[in-house]
């Protein structure tokens, strides 16, 4: 979905091999995007086999990718367009859940179909000043989609927006939020169950505007902000004209504005937008010789919900951010949660880890867990589901480390890696699938390299840039983030 000006002369024949540059698989991710969302829409709240059977292939999809090392240069012209034209439909004509009703329900999916046609229109042909409307429509809308949520459902019944709302309070007037427990909380009673952070970066949404979810507007366009950062070129990426500079950026936001399933993510006031928002500005810092400044932001979204944790291993073997730096993300989430730990141990570790390991399967969980369990009645050994998230684990760090790939295949490795725990989990749903997909598509804002080499040895500047150094009969060297 992206393009960017290639030499073809500079590229080796075992590269021109190696990567398939045809609009085919633009296409083939284009189906499995529409496919995956418009499913994960159809999940919220029901159990199918279809959909842990579409999830699972588009994990095996995006695995395919990975292992080709498949580069997307280009796309037939009408895709982008149809993307989200497609998006606007699926909406409307998939079930959706949200508890908006009558005329703010309207009025919401009104919203994203005029920016899904909108950007649609603006990018059949686009142009840098197309391409940078397509990206202000997209962010406009989401905010007025937001509002419109936030206000026509100002008390949603899920036990996420009541104990992040409780936990907000309890914040301002310095308590312990892991020690209390919640009123007229549909779910969870007395358990806070993220991590710290989320609380805190969260809580001015509640304190300033009542409701944690103008907060999570705010970090959705932190988000957004981030892809345009990413997109611009840097030092060692291929010439870029403004257009396709714009075009880079505007193509996710718009299509994750109008993916399937957005207006009950909003509603339901689920998190991952400001776990998405941290990674996207920790990869901008790295791309822009910022690494260890690239810790923080990544440092933050670790301290707010434990599943990060997994990309840590990753990133200690790719040497643009390295052990030091991955180790110091992991102090510094220690030090950001450890005012709560040390407040109370026992209520934290039971919070955050041990209710969570023993708590039931929700039943409209699409995952393999819950088909194991809703279909025949096996409940998977712990052991069974931890061989699934370490295989993914040891074969993305194996193939990081032997690879040590540019940025935009890292962020699709963490969304493999992500995703093949959530198929296995017996808690995953819409929201942990949605950053897996909000990965992917941020991946595809980043430029190309101005020469790419798959056969040379990698190695790194005190700057954190790769530079490859060509073996005998490979291309000349490469440089880039």
């Amino acid at each position: 979905m992206r393009s960017t000006a290639t030499d073809p002369t500079s590229r080796s024949a075992a590269f021109t091999r190696s990567l398939t540059t045809t609009g085919y698989a633009a296409c083939a991710l284009a189906a499995l995007w529409l496919a995956s969302l418009g499913v994960l829409q159809w999940s919220v709240v029901r159990f199918r086999f279809s959909i842990v059977l579409t999830l699972t292939m588009a994990a095996l999809g995006l695995g395919l990718w990975l292992w080709r090392r498949t580069q997307i240069r280009s796309a037939p012209p009408w895709l982008v367009p149809v993307v989200l034209l497609a998006s606007v439909a699926i909406t409307w004509a998939v079930p959706l859940f949200s508890y908006l009703r009558g005329g703010t329900l309207t009025a919401a999916l009104t919203v994203l179909t005029v920016v899904g046609v909108g950007a649609a229109g603006l990018l059949a042909a686009p142009t840098a000043a197309r391409s940078g409307a397509a990206y202000l429509l997209a962010v406009l809308g989401h905010l007025v989609t937001a509002a419109i949520a936030t206000i026509g459902d100002p008390a949603p019944r899920i036990d996420v927006w009541v104990t992040l709302q409780q936990a907000s309070d309890a914040l301002a007037r310095g308590e312990n939020f892991y020690d209390m427990s919640w009123t007229d909380s549909p779910g969870i009673q007395d358990a806070f169950t993220y991590l710290p952070w989320t609380t805190v970066l969260l809580a001015p949404g509640r304190w300033l505007g009542g409701d944690v979810r103008w907060a999570i507007a705010f970090w959705s366009v932190v988000l957004f902000a981030g892809v345009w950062a990413l997109a611009r070129p840097v030092r060692g990426d291929a010439p870029s004209d403004p257009c396709a500079t714009a075009l880079r950026a505007a193509v996710p936001v718009t299509v994750l504005v109008v993916a399937p399933g957005t207006l009950t993510q909003i509603d339901q006031a689920w998190t991952e937008p400001l776990l998405a928002a941290g990674l996207v500005w920790w990869a901008v810092l790295v791309r822009r010789g910022h690494a260890w400044w690239a810790i923080v932001p990544l440092a933050l979204v670790c301290a707010s919900k434990q599943h990060l944790a997994l990309l840590l291993p990753l990133l200690l073997l790719w040497r643009p951010f390295g052990a030091r730096r991955a180790f110091a993300t992991g102090a510094l989430t220690g030090v950001l949660i450890a005012p709560w730990f040390l407040a109370s141990p026992s209520d934290f570790v039971h919070d955050t880890i041990t209710l969570l390991v023993g708590f039931h399967p929700i039943r409209f969980a699409n995952t393999w867990y819950l088909w194991f369990l809703n279909e025949h009645g096996i409940t998977l050994p712990f052991w069974v589901t931890g061989l699934v998230v370490l295989g993914a684990l040891g074969v993305a760090a194996w193939l990081i480390s032997r690879r040590q790939p540019a940025i935009d295949e890292l962020l699709r490795w963490f969304a493999f890696v992500l995703l093949a725990a959530n198929l296995v989990n017996k808690q995953a749903f819409y929201n942990q699938f949605w950053l897996s997909a909000a990965l992917v598509a941020i991946s595809l804002a980043v430029p190309a390299l101005a020469r790419e080499n798959d056969a040379g040895d990698v190695r790194v500047s005190r700057a954190g840039d790769v530079t490859a150094e060509p073996r005998a009969g490979s291309a000349r060297p490469a440089t880039g983030s």
